[in-house]
């Protein structure tokens, strides 16, 4: 059988870069292919000089073109897309950053674009994570979540809206910056989950200092100008009370849903009623009760109520929603979120991981959303 450079550029064409999750054709990256005797040559278009999957996508043309009978060898070669290039891979995945669309007033960059979450048909189920103050592991309990989810193969996304507090990066493992192709940025992946946050933008030891009108806009970027690919779930970690940011979500994603992560203690309880008071008044609805640091259980196997007992429970009776989940309070769990080993991943059989999976099942096979929409919410 003779292999031609036409046969060469089909296989090759179909190949999906791992970090659009397109294929070569459709991002336009597929620059050239020919075929020498049983020599084969790719050139490909890369969106940056960094790319960061640049060595997986050439082992994955390589073992895809290999694949063809009478191919030996396989040299991938690339080359840096020129700026209207990039222009058209970021119009492709989330259009133009200057249109403006909705019912959103365009004030400049990102303001007033579309915010596909909020859109009637949108399939992603957005799922706030709240707390009444700070302390209580919200962000443990976010990455945790969303790995769990991940793992029933559901293609699951994590915005860090603790803008001031930020920690998910950290928490999930990422290693690296996001890739930004002409504005547009793609959120990193790591543990099967896919993230942006301050974090990204800011070294750990700076404060942001922002007022409410930046806030919105960042929020509103991450929204707009991130590549989420239509995600199954997209969980936000929210910084804990009810400022700003948790305003801006109520108008930019009136159809999501609130859980509210408290402790057993009723001092923690009665601060995490306020912030599920104030989903009511916008309109969000609350989904169920997270408790963290439910207990601990010693060397000896009793469980010890070092924070007291009751609180969730307590809280989700007031609230008239279940209570999703009771996680103990064990090292390990500590210990991952603070060196990029989430618990669910490094010890999945403890008894901290298995109640973040049967939360992440109860989330998708009981507790499904039921839609409530606020007209008067929408930002004009």
């Amino acid at each position: 059988m003779t292999i031609s450079d036409n046969d060469i550029a089909e296989v090759a064409s179909r190949v999906v870069d791992p970090e659009l999750c397109r294929d070569l054709h459709t991002m336009g990256m597929l620059r050239g292919a020919s075929v020498a005797g049983s020599n084969a040559h790719v050139l490909v278009a890369l969106p940056t000089d960094d790319w960061p999957v640049k060595e997986a996508l050439s082992d994955l043309i390589e073992a895809a073109i290999k694949d063809l009978e009478g191919v030996q060898s396989v040299s991938v070669e690339f080359t840096v897309m020129d700026e209207a290039e990039q222009a058209a891979i970021r119009n492709h995945l989330i259009g133009d950053p200057s249109s403006t669309g909705g019912a959103q007033q365009a004030h400049g960059h990102a303001e007033g674009r579309l915010v596909s979450f909020a859109e009637p048909g949108n399939r992603t189920r957005v799922i706030l994570v709240a707390s009444g103050k700070g302390g209580v592991g919200k962000s443990s309990v976010t990455a945790n979540l969303a790995i769990a989810l991940a793992q029933r193969g559901l293609r699951t996304g994590v915005i860090d809206a603790d803008v001031w507090g930020f920690s998910i990066p950290r928490m999930l493992g990422v290693s690296r910056p996001p890739t930004v192709i002409d504005q547009m940025v793609i959120p990193v992946e790591a543990n099967g989950v896919r993230c942006i946050s301050m974090g990204f933008f800011a070294r750990e030891d700076q404060p942001v200092i922002w007022r409410g009108p930046m806030l919105h806009k960042a929020l509103e970027q991450f929204l707009t100008d991130v590549h989420w690919d239509d995600p199954d779930y997209l969980l936000l970690d929210l910084p804990p009370g009810t400022g700003d940011i948790s305003l801006s979500i109520s108008q930019f994603l009136p159809k999501s849903e609130l859980l509210v992560v408290t402790t057993p203690q009723p001092a923690a309880q009665k601060v995490a009623q306020r912030a599920a008071y104030m989903a009511d008044k916008v309109n969000l609805q609350v989904r169920g009760v997270i408790e963290n640091m439910s207990w601990f259980r010693g060397d000896d196997g009793k469980r010890y109520d070092i924070f007291g007992s009751g609180g969730g429970e307590a809280l989700a009776s007031e609230l008239d929603v279940p209570l999703l989940g009771q996680v103990p309070l064990v090292t390990e769990l500590r210990e991952g979120g603070d060196t990029g080993s989430p618990i669910v991943v490094s010890d999945p059989t403890s008894e901290a991981s298995t109640a973040f999976v049967e939360m992440a099942r109860l989330l998708t096979e009981e507790y499904l959303p039921t839609r409530r929409y606020n007209e008067g919410l929408k930002l004009v």
